[in-house]
């Protein structure tokens, strides 16, 4: 798409909480798009609703936006010529924009008790409107600046009177946008309630705050989460009211659970789907494979591509191909697009990976000998951890053997067979795989019987399993003593 000025967008999380998987692909379409556009990704944090702050949820937001390579180029850390970067820190700035709402007849004071809102609420409640809302018809009746004199309103103020400012929303109008991924919308005025703009403690309500700081930040483009979507034609009216322009608005569609409906905490946990980017971390997925496994949840390419670098991304990237319905999460993909990523890394990088892993677990191989074992294993595993995890026979002797495997392949002459291979490896000049493979097929040879009946129950002996990597390569991936010992292990335990 085409713009006209420079682009500036925002991810604008609330620190709550963690941060949801939905919330990193806002963050990472805004991305996309300041990068492809040559403009600036901005990190503005909400943090106006006191109650429900969490302490550790800004540094979250910082980690997963750092671990996914998402660079802000102004923020709390960067900082930027629309500092401060924390919504808490403009208190006042807000005040005053909502009285001037106030002065221009767009907004109000509302002195309204809990119990006289409650009073209401009951009076006016029924089947069809359980939820009486506070707005056009019903602010007539209640204590604000629309129905108490000018003197009354004042003395209020000098008391001190607890009150809040309150939108002033019209009556018999539709309000119409349009939005650059579900086209021309409208909403009608009466479904509308007279939204809090500015709270009792003096603290602004998300609505008030979002309309200013995207005006003061010069944001060219609000690119955010669906649900938002019911609260653009409050946004509207203030950007109406106050004489700004309105963005460019992009609302994106729902990350859908596998079975339909939004990917709930609850949800997902009955599922077995993390929904928090730190579960992502923690679980060992490679943050290009989430970032590119995320990008697809709503964007398509236009083409067949499904692999892509973050980089690739950026210039794919556009509004226009992004749907308007839910996307619903698909585990196995991510594990596929994991499984993908990880053998693009380069060795160097794989190496790391999986040594940190080993390490974790208490196993300290020989770089050479790691390695080794990746390039066994590596086309067998979606996850980095899954080379030592799902291997453990590399690192230490198995303690048990695979019932079905014994069963199939470990017969009466096992046992002799394995101890004269045993013998043949332990005088043996080298151990590679040629060496490995020769003297087994010599012995089977020697003993007229097929190489299999051997390679069954060596590969039982020294992984437990009958299943696995090229016995060869397994075997000098664990090692000549380790060999020598768990196949007398196994001949003694076997019989």
């Amino acid at each position: 798409m085409a713009t006209d000025s420079p682009v500036r967008v925002r991810f604008a999380p609330s620190p709550t909480g963690l941060l949801h998987i939905g919330g990193l692909r806002t963050a990472l379409y805004n991305y996309c798009f300041a990068r492809k556009h040559d403009g600036a990704f901005i990190l503005r944090i909400e943090d106006t609703d006191r109650a429900r702050y969490v302490d550790a949820a800004e540094e979250d937001i910082r980690e997963a936006l750092e671990w996914t390579g998402l660079d802000i180029d102004e923020g709390p850390d960067a900082g930027g010529p629309h500092a401060p970067y924390y919504q808490s820190e403009r208190k006042e700035a807000y005040r005053t924009y909502a009285e001037q709402l106030v002065e221009d007849g767009h907004a109000y004071y509302a002195f309204d008790t809990e119990d006289e809102l409650d009073a209401m609420r009951a009076s006016l409640a029924t089947e069809e409107n359980p939820n009486p809302k506070y707005d056009a018809q019903t602010r007539t009746e209640m204590r604000n600046s629309l129905t108490l004199s000018d003197a009354k309103v004042d003395e209020l103020l000098d008391a001190g009177a607890e009150y809040v400012i309150r939108l002033k929303v019209p009556q018999g109008e539709k309000i119409h946008f349009e939005d650059e991924v579900r086209g021309h919308v409208s909403f009608d005025a009466s479904g509308l309630d007279d939204q809090v703009l500015l709270k009792s403690d003096g603290m602004p309500t998300y609505h008030l705050a979002n309309v200013v700081d995207d005006h003061r930040m010069e944001i060219s483009h609000v690119i955010r989460g669906e649900e938002w979507l019911s609260s653009t034609p409050k946004h509207i009216l203030m950007y109406r009211a106050f004489g700004w322009d309105v963005p460019t608005l992009a609302h994106l569609p729902l990350i859908l659970s596998p079975n339909g409906g939004k990917l709930s905490k609850r949800d997902a946990d009955e599922m077995g789907i993390p929904v928090f980017v730190t579960d992502y971390k923690e679980a060992g997925y490679e943050p290009e494979a989430l970032v590119n496994y995320l990008a697809l949840l709503g964007w398509h390419p236009g083409d067949d591509r499904e692999l892509f670098s973050l980089d690739e991304l950026v210039d794919a990237f556009s509004l226009d191909r992004v749907g308007s319905s839910g996307t619903q999460f698909d585990a196995d993909k991510l594990r596929w697009i994991n499984e993908q990523h990880l053998r693009e890394k380069d060795d160097a990088s794989l190496l790391e990976r999986v040594r940190d892993v080993a390490a974790a677990e208490g196993y300290t191989p020989s770089d050479d000998a790691l390695q080794e074992i990746i390039d066994l294993t590596l086309d067998r595993v979606q996850m980095a951890h899954e080379i030592v995890t799902d291997n453990r026979y590399f690192f230490e002797d198995p303690e048990t053997y695979e019932e079905a495997g014994v069963e199939k392949r470990w017969k009466d002459d096992s046992a002799d067979l394995l101890l004269a291979y045993a013998d043949r490896l332990e005088a043996a000049d080298a151990f590679d795989t040629d060496t490995v493979e020769r003297e087994l097929r010599d012995l089977a040879d020697a003993h007229d019987v097929g190489a299999g009946r051997i390679i069954h129950p060596a590969r039982l002996a020294v992984s437990g399993r009958s299943y696995g990597p090229g016995v060869f390569g397994l075997m000098v991936g664990v090692g000549r003593d380790a060999c020598i010992r768990r196949m007398r292990t196994a001949a003694e335990r076997l019989g």
